[in-house]
């Protein structure tokens, strides 16, 4: 770098306006290639014009085709064009050669044909994808570029190449710091980026087969490592993940948007982007953000839910007499009765072999074969019109639609709201408390949590689809006393419902599924992912000492059922390379209380800034959180994150949003801790830590979820009565 270095913001304006003077003449050259391609569909429909309308020559069917030929290329051709002009430049490459490739979604070539622009399939793009430090294929710099329609708003670099790169090299982002450990003099930093670089290359290129596990504390890179993984296999093995489908899994549509800048490529059909929240979109229609509060996380994502949703399944939709339990026909004079025993033993048949919406019609013949084995002998008569009197009583059409109904996986959760229904089902299950807890939860919100969105799939997996009732026949007599004519076909005398394929599955499958924040994900959502990828390979991303999940065990258990006897191989993160020292101490003897053998990993930077530890009244709250971020305002150049417990999360928006700080929204991020995964500021202001572990399905390992944000500064504010230091600092005196 210069002896007088230039200021950052400057730096970074002035590589902005080096990318945008490249993006500008991108598309001045796309939109000539659109008038082009205009003028070509115009001249096509011109072509071979005739005004014969009696018959076509030869000579003029071949100009018609030819014409329709024109026509078709040109309107493909503006098709493109049209839907490649949102973020058609994504990549740039600096070769050791001099040369710059920029990368995007289709090739753009200026009027002397050398590529503006290069394809992101074609073979001189490989390296955006597989290069890495410790194989550069002569690739120095690659950059990312963030752009909204033709403007670039942001860059982030990789410095892959340091031997080769000139010392005037701009490198941005979190790639300008491993620029600085490269060019740090003393063989200490060196080692250290080259341990870096070859562990993260390991993970990237591993095979696809089975389950790749990315484990690593935080600041390690464990996000970028899995999404370059991600591209990495969509290119060596493009035929079986683009048919097949990639799907990346995160912890809330904050960090989706955060992560979706860092491969913009990953942003083709092949792979889909969904918060744990969206990815029963597919099924349910709908997406959740809510969270629920720890103690109710904790219920809805355990596994006990699994036999309690079975019961639920099986549960009569109104409370019976024995009378009403049981089915009672009369056929010529006799009473034939089937009783609950015998009924819930041909339930329990059909179940075996069909979902329960799908199973109806196999239900009703193995009620009516089991009606007719108890007809008397002496009643002579065919199955086929027993069949028929038994099917045309009314008591019967009624017992069936009561105890087999039709059931959406909405309607069968939503009775969980019933607090009696909800402690009789859940008993050996929970305790009555978290059944009450249970039933209130679901009595009290109109809408779905992201936990719910589990329960919802798994209630879907064991239902199955609803089967469409047949559109009622139209009426023979119209109203005025006019006939129609009706034409009875084949079709329409055998068809009851239309049923779907009951080997169709009601849920999208992919190829590969990568699970990021992987330590967050309960067991009931395993099994939610699972469904999605049965035939998948994995890469799954995670450090169990940030676990929001208070029972380890049993989400390991999960994992291993993941698992199962797939090839399987780990790979460790070791170093720290985003938050400071002097931070990432403090942070490491928070979690050691909790979490005694927890993956720490090595923080190598240093700032010689220790964090802040404030505490002060109710009262005093607001003004201090205001004068904390108003002075890190002006001492870090980037993004402040204030994380707050949920119930001041609204409160410490307000009082921000309010100051002479509003100004600053771009910079200032509101979030509570969960909501922080995965995501990074240059300054972290942690209000109320202990309501933070108190709130957190995972307590002190979201608190340290918290503390380990901060790229430079760090700010911690307790809010006690007397305005003491907090509970949660004594870790820090007794370590």
């Amino acid at each position: 770098m210069s002896d007088h270095p230039t200021p950052a913001g400057d730096v970074i304006e002035r590589e902005l306006a080096v990318e945008q003077a490249h993006i500008d003449a991108v598309y001045a050259r796309l939109a000539e290639a659109t008038r082009a391609a205009e003028q070509v569909a115009t001249e096509g429909r011109s072509l071979f014009q005739t005004d014969r309308s009696s018959f076509v020559r030869e000579e003029d069917g071949t100009g018609l085709y030819e014409r329709d030929v024109f026509a078709f290329q040109s309107a493909k051709r503006l098709a493109v064009l049209d839907a490649e002009h949102e973020g058609l430049v994504f990549g740039r490459l600096d070769r050791t050669d001099g040369e710059v490739r920029y990368i995007g979604r289709i090739g753009v070539r200026d009027d002397d044909y050398e590529p503006l622009v290069i394809d992101w399939r074609a073979r001189a793009a490989e390296p955006f994808y597989r290069a890495t430090p410790s194989d550069p294929m002569e690739v120095i710099r690659r950059r990312v570029l963030r752009c909204r329609g033709d403007r670039v708003i942001g860059i982030e670099d990789d410095l892959l190449d340091s031997d080769h790169a000139d010392t005037d090299l701009v490198v941005v982002g979190e790639g300008a710091l491993m620029a600085a450990l490269s060019r740090a003099r003393g063989p200490r930093m060196r080692d250290i980026v080259a341990t870096i670089q070859a562990e993260q290359d390991e993970a990237i290129r591993a095979p696809y087969q089975g389950v790749t596990v990315i484990a690593g504390g935080p600041g390690t890179g464990k996000t970028v490592v899995a999404l370059h993984r991600a591209a990495y296999l969509l290119y060596s093995h493009r035929r079986r993940f683009e048919n097949g489908g990639v799907l990346v899994v995160g912890p809330s549509r904050v960090f989706m948007n955060y992560i979706e800048r860092v491969l913009p490529s990953l942003g083709e059909d092949s792979v889909i982007l969904r918060a744990i929240g969206s990815v029963a979109a597919d099924v349910l229609g709908f997406r959740a953000e809510r969270v629920d509060p720890a103690e109710l996380h904790a219920i809805k994502g355990s596994v006990r839910m699994l036999p309690l949703l079975r019961k639920l399944v099986d549960e009569p939709l109104a409370e019976q007499t024995a009378e009403q339990a049981r089915l009672r026909v009369i056929v010529k004079g006799e009473v034939l009765i089937l009783t609950p025993e015998k009924l819930a033993r041909i339930r329990a048949d059909v179940l075996r072999y069909h979902k329960l919406n799908q199973g109806r019609a196999a239900a009703e013949q193995a009620v009516l074969t089991a009606l007719w084995e108890r007809k008397p002998a002496e009643i002579e008569i065919e199955r086929e019109e027993f069949d028929d009197l038994v099917t045309d009583q009314a008591d019967y059409r009624s017992f069936i639609q009561s105890w087999w109904p039709s059931l959406t996986a909405v309607q069968v959760l939503g009775r969980l709201s019933d607090p009696g229904l909800a402690v009789r089902l859940a008993d050996g299950l929970l305790t009555r408390a978290e059944a009450e807890l249970l039933a209130g939860a679901y009595a009290e919100n109109a809408d779905w949590s992201v936990a719910d969105t589990a329960l919802l799939d798994e209630l879907a997996a064991i239902l199955g689809p609803v089967i469409e009732e047949a559109e009622p026949d139209p009426l023979l007599f119209l109203a005025d006393g006019s006939e129609v004519s009706e034409v009875v076909t084949i079709s329409d005398r055998t068809a009851v419902r239309r049923e779907s394929d009951p080997f169709d599955l009601v849920h999208d499958t992919y190829a590969h599924v990568l699970v990021d924040e992987a330590q967050d994900i309960t067991p009931m959502q395993w099994r939610m992912l699972r469904r999605r990828g049965g035939q998948a390979s994995w890469t799954i991303v995670g450090d169990p000492a940030q676990s929001s999940w208070p029972d380890a065990r049993e989400s390991q258990e999960a994992l291993d059922d993941l698992i199962g006897r797939a090839p399987n191989r780990r790979f460790r993160m070791s170093t720290n390379y985003r938050s400071p020292a002097e931070v990432f101490e403090l942070a490491a003897k928070v979690v050691a209380q909790v979490e005694p053998n927890a993956d720490l990993p090595r923080a190598v930077r240093h700032t010689d800034i220790e964090p802040i530890l404030l505490a002060a009244t109710p009262a005093e709250a607001d003004r201090v959180l205001l004068d904390q971020v108003t002075e890190l305002s002006g001492q870090v150049a980037g993004t402040i994150g204030v994380i707050c417990p949920p119930s001041r999360i609204a409160h410490a928006s307000q009082v921000l949003g309010h100051s002479e700080l509003a100004g600053l929204a771009d910079r200032i991020n509101v979030v509570t801790p969960l909501e922080a995964k995965g995501l990074e500021y240059d300054a972290v202001v942690v209000v109320s830590p202990d309501d933070i572990v108190t709130e957190s399905p995972g307590g002190v390992r979201v608190l340290y979820v918290a503390l380990t944000r901060p790229t430079q500064r760090l700010v911690t504010i307790d809010l006690t009565a007397a305005g003491e230091p907090g509970a949660w600092r004594r870790a820090l005196q007794e370590g």
